[in-house]
């Protein structure tokens, strides 16, 4: 019979980390480099739509690049907890 696999941390939690803190899920979910990587991409494409965007633009646009990248960092480290979580879930049951 195969070990057992640790419990996974709580998806909701990883959300709530991933929301407040960029790249903070993927760190929660074991992935650090991964982290680090959409850490750098929002720095680097907010600092780059803030340097190009027009001077009547919201602040929302003039980061927009950052946003959207770290909106991906959420929507990944939610993922990646999700699935593990019920990979879990379903091998406990088996």
């Amino acid at each position: 019979m195969p070990a057992a696999l640790p419990r996974p941390t709580n998806p909701r939690l990883v959300l709530a980390a991933a929301v407040v803190l960029p790249g903070s899920g993927q760190v929660i979910n074991r992935q650090p480099v991964r982290g680090l990587v959409f850490v750098f991409f929002i720095l680097l494409l907010g600092g780059f739509t803030l340097k190009t965007a027009a001077l009547d633009v919201s602040i929302v646009g003039k980061l927009a690049g950052g946003l959207f990248v770290w909106a991906l960092a959420i929507l990944d480290a939610y993922k990646t907890a999700r699935v593990r979580f019920e990979l879990w879930r379903h091998a406990a049951r088996s």
